[in-house]
């Protein structure tokens, strides 16, 4: 069931706002980086779910448009674009064009020929950039050398430093939460829903049921390719394995540890997913195991996701329900 989010969250969200800004001030700056990451990759699962939360449909080609986005950025960055914001704009564009344009035949199909499908964009995206080395880099990637400066009027800041990569990362991932909180919310908002609960219905009274997937698809897809712009700037190069399956996984795995349909469901499953990581890595590399121990019991006993069952148990201790 999908969780419309409500105003009553709202104490809660300033807290961790004001907690967020803070961070940098009191944490190592190994935290920063990480909590960097957190911020971008959460972001990206928040856009997956706007697909599988809201509209159900489960989309494995999420990797593939955000390194459009990755890759837009490196390739504007290493070519002399010194206007952040140009950058910015490109990636976004281009990664939401490539959404519509793949769009356009996806959302023809349902439920695993959808998967299917997104499944065949990435892997198409990933053969490009691993093959085409000429443009790409390759199977080594795509390095950034220079990263522009933020201008804001007469102001310059640097993205060299930690801290301010961290607060421009922080001040888009609000963005697109905020962006993302506004959309469902809005009659749009539940038109998803409807979609999700009975397309069928929904096609019968009249809505292009079609029209309104491409235009979530596209959503989605521009937000992955604000993430991957992020992202590139974080990590100072777009890769090959942005877009392959298996980075696609990932905003899976968050949305069902955190809670698909639930708004901040993905974030916080993107921060058990990146703090899990890096505790179980300090005692061996074979993490993953260690996270499908995990997520086969959070599948099996909390189907609505770690931050969906606290939030249900919150609400019956509210109503009084046991």
């Amino acid at each position: 069931m999908v969780k419309r989010p409500s105003l009553s969250g709202w104490p809660g969200a300033l807290v961790l706002l004001v907690f967020l800004a803070a961070a940098p001030s009191f944490l190592p700056v190994y935290w920063v980086l990480l909590g960097t990451e957190i911020l971008i990759m959460g972001l990206f699962a928040m856009s997956f779910n706007l697909l599988f939360g809201y509209t159900g449909l489960l989309s494995f080609g999420q990797g593939g448009l955000l390194g459009v986005g990755a890759y837009t950025a490196a390739l504007l960055m290493t070519h002399g674009v010194t206007s952040l914001w140009l950058v910015l704009l490109a990636s976004v564009g281009a990664a939401a064009v490539t959404a519509l344009l793949v769009g356009f035949l996806c959302v023809r199909r349902d439920e695993i020929f959808f998967a299917m499908l997104s499944l065949a964009l990435g892997m198409m995206l990933f053969t490009v950039a691993h093959n085409w080395r000429e443009v790409t880099g390759g199977s080594d990637g795509l390095p950034v050398f220079s990263v522009p400066p933020v201008v804001l009027g007469p102001w310059r800041v640097s993205l060299f430093a930690p801290a301010s990569a961290y607060y421009f990362v922080l001040f888009w991932a609000v963005a697109g939460a905020l962006f993302l909180w506004a959309l469902v919310r809005s009659p749009f908002g539940l038109i998803l829903t409807a979609v999700r609960e009975n397309k069928e219905r929904l096609s019968f009274s009249g809505a292009n049921v079609k029209a309104v997937r491409l235009a979530a698809f596209v959503t989605a897809g521009a937000l992955a390719g604000l993430a991957g712009f992020l992202l590139c700037l974080f990590n100072r190069m777009a890769t090959p394995d942005m877009l392959h399956w298996s980075f696609s996984a990932r905003p899976v795995l968050m949305t069902i540890l955190g809670g698909a349909g639930t708004f901040l469901g993905p974030a916080v499953g993107a921060a058990i997913f990146f703090v899990l990581e890096h505790w179980v890595t300090t005692f061996t590399e074979n993490w993953m195991i260690v996270l499908g121990a995990i997520l086969i019991p959070v599948v099996l006993f909390f189907p609505e996701g770690i931050w969906g069952t606290l939030l249900h148990a919150f609400r019956n201790r509210r109503c009084g329900t046991p």
